[in-house]
C-alpha cells in the first residue's frame, strides 16, 4: 500500500504493512517510521523526516500512529530508533509496551 500525496498541509499517515513502516507524504516528501517485526514484537529501527518538512509535528504523528497500532495488537516494542525511545520516555502511556 502506498501513502497517498496530501498537498492540503495535512499529515495523514498510513501504515505500509508491505514495506514494515508508517509514512506519511506531504509535498511529494515521504516521512518514515520504520520497524522490524518479530516474533514477540517489534523493533523500531528508524524515523525519518525530509529536512524540508521539519519542525511541523510529522516525526511525533507517525511514532505516536505506530506505538498506538502496537498497543491495539498488543506488541512489545524495543526502540532501537533514538527518536522513537525519547518518545516513549515523555509519554507514559506507552512505556507499558517496552519490552523487558
Amino acid at each position: 500500500m502506498n501513502a497517498p500525496s496530501s498537498n492540503s498541509g495535512e499529515i495523514i499517515v498510513r501504515h505500509n504493512v508491505a514495506e514494515c513502516r508508517f509514512e506519511a507524504t506531504l509535498h511529494g516528501f515521504v516521512s518514515v517510521a520504520q520497524y522490524t517485526l518479530e516474533i514477540d514484537g517489534l523493533i523500531f529501527t528508524h524515523t525519518f523526516v525530509p529536512p524540508e518538512l521539519r519542525g511541523r509535528g510529522i516525526a511525533e504523528k507517525l511514532v505516536r500512529t505506530a506505538l498506538e497500532w502496537a498497543k491495539s495488537e498488543q506488541r512489545r516494542i524495543v526502540p532501537a530508533c533514538p527518536y522513537v525511545a525519547v518518545f516513549v520516555e515523555r509519554n507514559p502511556a506507552f512505556q507499558s509496551l517496552l519490552r523487558s
